[in-house]
């Protein structure tokens, strides 16, 4: 009996280990409620819970949400409106009273963050953003006093900075300096995080070039290099959070750490709304979560992915705007994924996709997939091959360990036998569409096996 009971633990112990492995620190998720078609707050607590995502950021207070998650582990950021920010400033019992209100009510459910306020730097409001900062400390002193241990910050845009390109240009505007020293200098003293919304995609519809498209999806490209670092940027999503870091660094204070409040793609928009579309938001989103599953971090914060919250969980019908206000949903109101983005807790994950980057808003129609294994082209430079193969071998998904030294493949040792072997891995894991066979035009698909010897490329089914 004692040994059945020691299996029996040891069995709980490993399933324990698995339930907490499949969710990722680093991967959040924005619960907008400006709509009237959302699930109960259970159905959406256990939609979480079979995800892995771990933290999720409301923009207000939703009391019968918060109990739902009470116990589940998932971190949960609360926000204070803009309209709360005036009394929280001006009047520390306000404060008091609000963190007694929305915080101490919830010990079993894991409160993290306040937000206060939503953008309010970029508003032009003068005055508001003037108690911006009093409205933050009076509710860290609150939640102090009350034994509330969580985190005080506010959430911005990329319109905080005048300059971002290229990354080491980073500079906030000058007007917002006065401001931003002294919010930054509070977030340092409690070290809490700089909130930021970066956009890959609407960077992409202020500059609509195939180029800058396949950029902003992580997909092949020629890369950016920063002149004044000699960095070369392989996506936007690294320059644009290297240009906070930049602009953080200017004002001294390169060790705030940097939280991805939002991002996202929208799946569909009106006509003139270029890339909103179904293809290219299951791109940004799996590619985004395999980048920030690798750990390679970015150029100036390597080593470590930066906690990121995507947007959005549903779409929100009533929001006023163009269809892409109300089309950034990762999941239907019926609890369906809106597309595979390999989110699910427990399912395969879903490999980067290389598919050509759609420049309009229609939906791509079903293409006939192609046999066979993917190989460079001729003529193709070494120096194109080489960013192909880093780029192939970047990828969680791609298992590049024979063409290391003792590989299998690992002679001829140049970068075009490597480059073939690397790529051909990328398109079988990637769908097997034409369009995984790519790489900015340097690729081919070939029916003639390129295997020799002990190295064996797989396909050909």
């Amino acid at each position: 009996m004692d040994r059945f009971n020691h299996l029996f633990l040891l069995l709980n112990l490993l399933l324990l280990s698995f339930n907490f492995s499949s969710s990722q620190p680093f991967l959040g998720v924005n619960y907008g409620e400006v709509a009237d078609n959302l699930p109960s707050p259970e159905a959406t607590a256990k939609l979480l819970k079979s995800t892995t995502i771990s933290k999720v950021r409301l923009y207000g207070v939703d009391t019968n949400f918060i109990r739902a998650l009470a116990g589940s582990g998932i971190s949960i950021v609360i926000g204070a409106s803009n309209g709360d920010i005036p009394s929280l400033a001006t009047d520390p019992a306000a404060a008091g009273r609000w963190i007694a209100a929305n915080v101490l009510p919830f010990p079993d459910s894991s409160i993290s963050v306040v937000s206060v306020g939503n953008e309010v730097l970029e508003l032009g409001d003068v005055n508001l953003a003037s108690q911006l900062l009093p409205a933050m400390q009076n509710l860290y002193n609150a939640a102090t006093s009350a034994g509330a241990n969580i985190k005080i910050s506010t959430v911005n845009t990329m319109a905080v900075l005048s300059q971002s390109d290229p990354p080491s240009s980073g500079t906030f505007h000058s007007d917002l300096s006065s401001n931003l020293q002294q919010i930054l200098a509070f977030l340092q003293k409690t070290n809490s995080p700089f909130m930021i919304n970066p956009y890959p995609y609407f960077a992409y519809q202020s500059d609509p070039r195939p180029e800058t498209l396949a950029f902003c999806l992580f997909q092949p490209n020629a890369g950016r290099t920063d002149q004044i670092t000699k960095i070369t940027y392989t996506n936007m999503f690294d320059a644009q959070l290297d240009a906070v870091k930049s602009a953080l660094t200017k004002l001294n204070f390169p060790q705030v750490e940097i939280v991805v409040a939002e991002t996202g793609w929208a799946y569909r928009g009106d006509s003139g709304e270029a890339g909103a579309n179904l293809e290219n938001a299951k791109t940004y989103i799996s590619n985004l979560v395999s980048h920030l599953k690798s750990g390679v971090g970015t150029p100036l914060m390597p080593g470590k992915s930066v906690d990121t919250y995507l947007f959005a969980l549903y779409d929100e019908d009533l929001k006023p705007g163009p269809t892409s206000e109300r089309s950034f949903g990762l999941f239907h109101p019926d609890l369906t994924m809106t597309y595979d983005a390999g989110l699910m807790s427990g399912s395969s994950s879903v490999a980067p996709s290389s598919a050509p980057p759609q420049s309009s808003n229609s939906s791509s129609s079903p293409v006939t997939k192609i046999t066979g294994w993917c190989v460079p082209k001729d003529g193709v430079s070494d120096a194109d091959l080489q960013t192909d193969l880093d780029y192939a071998c970047s990828q969680p998904s791609v298992d590049c360990t024979e063409i290391q030294p003792a590989g299998a493949c690992y002679e001829p040792n140049n970068v075009r036998s490597h480059a073939a072997y690397a790529m051909n891995q990328l398109y079988q894991v990637s769908g097997k569409n034409p369009w995984n066979c790519d790489f900015s035009q340097s690729a081919v698909l070939t029916s003639a096996n390129p295997s020799y010897g002990s190295c064996v490329y797989p396909g050909g089914q």
